[in-house]
């Protein structure tokens, strides 16, 4: 199937997306686009020695570029792609398509060939295999201890955030106005751990074993409820675990991955740009290391997959 402009503007917000990869492939710990209206805000341009010279606008629903240092020629999203990947014409939009994980053509999801509808439940039977509970390691306070206590379960965690072992700091943390003491009481007060596996320490080169988990962050969230609603009930992806964040305004949303079929770092590009397509939000880019911490707040709320209550 030959890939057209129009499709490729179609699932990348009029092609900010490609701009934003693009960037973030050269500034990977920094915001690279400010949306502001139509327009964007000064962003580095790593064409123009990664000064902030870079203007970026969508121009009848095409994002378009201009170097106030004119250094580059002006032009649009694929005249810039042009510069960073040195191709053109129907290889660049298929470069394009599958760098971004865009699945144009594709009549699939993230996990194969499966239908992106939800599927229908299994009806119950004595031979129905038991289900798998994924395991990580756990961290006691403060979040400078790198050592894990232990190997908890995923189910484990569902009761320990449903508890009452955290709530005092959970209700603490949300009180401190300060951003800056918030965070050092945080990381002083919160066990953790790291969903995606178990580790001798905490450090992705330390990976004993990946738990098939994926953990998304989202911040800054005005409507939790909508958002919460709109993730247990998304098409493509099945939610293991969902949960109110420490600071009381944001999302962890846990999710599985098939780690035989992409690296972990992959498939945290392919969500991430999934989510920004689909709900227009950002999510924390620290989700792309496979050790990262997750505090453990108190969420009487909690969400985790039914099945793993059976």
């Amino acid at each position: 199937m030959e890939i057209s402009r129009k499709d490729i503007l179609d699932k990348t917000h009029y092609g900010l997306n490609i701009y934003a990869h693009i960037l973030r492939q050269f500034f990977p710990d920094e915001t690279v686009l400010s949306l502001s209206g139509r327009d964007c805000k000064p962003a580095r341009n790593p064409f123009n020695r990664n000064r902030f010279s870079l203007m970026v606008s969508i121009v009848n629903n095409c994002a378009m570029h201009t170097d106030t240092d004119k250094s580059i020629p002006e032009g649009d999203v694929f005249d810039f792609a042009k510069l960073h990947y040195k191709k053109e014409g129907q290889e660049l939009l298929e470069t394009i398509n599958r760098d971004l994980h865009l699945h144009i053509g594709e009549n699939r999801n993230f996990y194969g060939n499966r239908s992106p509808a939800k599927e229908e439940p299994e009806k119950r039977s004595v031979n129905k295999p038991k289900i798998r509970i994924p395991h990580c390691s756990y961290f006691n306070r403060p979040v400078s201890n790198i050592i894990p206590a232990k190997t908890v379960n995923l189910k484990e965690i569902y009761y320990l955030i449903k508890g009452d072992s955290f709530s005092n700091a959970t209700s603490t943390l949300r009180s401190i106005e300060n951003v800056r003491e918030a965070r050092k009481y945080k990381a002083s007060n919160f066990d953790y751990v790291s969903f995606s596996g178990t580790f001798s320490k905490r450090n992705d080169k330390a990976l004993l074993s990946h738990s098939g988990l994926l953990t998304i962050d989202f911040d800054h969230i005005t409507d939790l409820d909508s958002l919460k609603k709109f993730l247990i009930q998304d098409p493509y992806f099945e939610t293991e675990m969902l949960f109110i964040s420490p600071s009381g305004n944001g999302l962890k949303w846990i999710i599985p991955i098939d780690i035989t079929k992409a690296k972990h770092q992959d498939f945290f590009k392919a969500v991430s740009n999934y989510i920004y397509q689909t709900y227009k939000l950002e999510v924390d880019q620290s989700g792309k290391d496979i050790s990262r911490a997750c505090f453990i707040p108190h969420d009487a709320a909690v969400y985790i997959n039914p099945k793993y209550l059976e």
